[in-house]
């Protein structure tokens, strides 16, 4: 997965999907190019102070997963490898405890030469949105507490691979409880998670569809990232 992905959910319409109590990011407008260091929406379950009960919010998030242990970095962490999310140390204290969902409608890849590339949009081919599992951490910036995250990546199948050897780990309905529980991992309960995460998102990976895009999307400083024609194909005539 390359880095830059649309959703065209809205706030409200997202915690209708994901059965979130809420959370502060109202400010969400559809957004057609995500690129990384950009803000987004992430659906996650924390444990609330006080009543003990399980809480699923849809909060803001920066795509660039920095936690407080981490210096500053000159290039993003936005993508963490399956295979190794339970172990790397960047990773794996998340992995544990901090799972979250990252909704999108689908995401970019591109084929061709440096200054000759082919953009393809890939998508669910029912249309709807797709949950991408994810992780997430938090740190004070300024004296605000700024959550960031990064998303789960793990080899291609389909359609995904003939674009790109990379895809984001998709989590059907039926997974999203299981990967949201917040009760913290064991070393072990982490394998069982990665293989769990492997198996779910093979039946994602195999409906996942994708058509070619206008060339537009390639630059992401500057193209409209509110035009929702960047996800439109190309036509025969393009």
């Amino acid at each position: 997965m390359c880095g830059r992905f649309a959703l065209d959910s809205e706030t409200d319409e997202l915690i209708q999907e994901f059965v979130a109590a809420g959370g502060d990011f109202r400010d969400w407008r559809p957004t057609y190019s995500i690129a990384p260091t950009d803000p987004v929406p992430i659906v996650r379950e924390r444990v609330r102070s006080g009543t003990g009960e399980i809480e699923r919010t849809v909060d803001a998030a920066v795509w660039d997963f920095h936690p407080a242990f981490i210096r500053d970095s000159k290039r993003p962490n936005f993508n963490a490898r399956l295979e190794t999310v339970a172990s790397n140390g960047m990773w794996k204290g998340a992995f544990a405890s901090s799972r979250a969902l990252v909704p999108m409608r689908g995401y970019y890849e591109w084929t061709g030469e440096a200054g000759h590339k082919r953009a393809h949009f890939l998508h669910a081919q029912t249309g709807g949105l797709l949950a991408a599992a994810g992780l997430y951490t938090a740190r004070k910036v300024d004296g605000e507490w700024q959550v960031s995250t990064a998303i789960i990546t793990r080899p291609a199948r389909d359609a995904s691979g003939e674009i790109h050897d990379r895809m984001p780990v998709f989590l059907e309905r039926s997974a999203w409880d299981d990967y949201l529980d917040p009760d913290k991992l064991d070393e072990a309960a982490k394998e069982d998670m990665v293989a769990f995460l492997a198996s779910e998102s093979d039946h994602v990976a195999g409906t996942i569809a994708s058509y070619e895009v206008d060339r537009r999307v390639n630059n992401s400083r500057t193209v409209d990232p509110e035009d929702p024609t960047l996800i439109e194909p190309l036509s025969d005539a393009d």
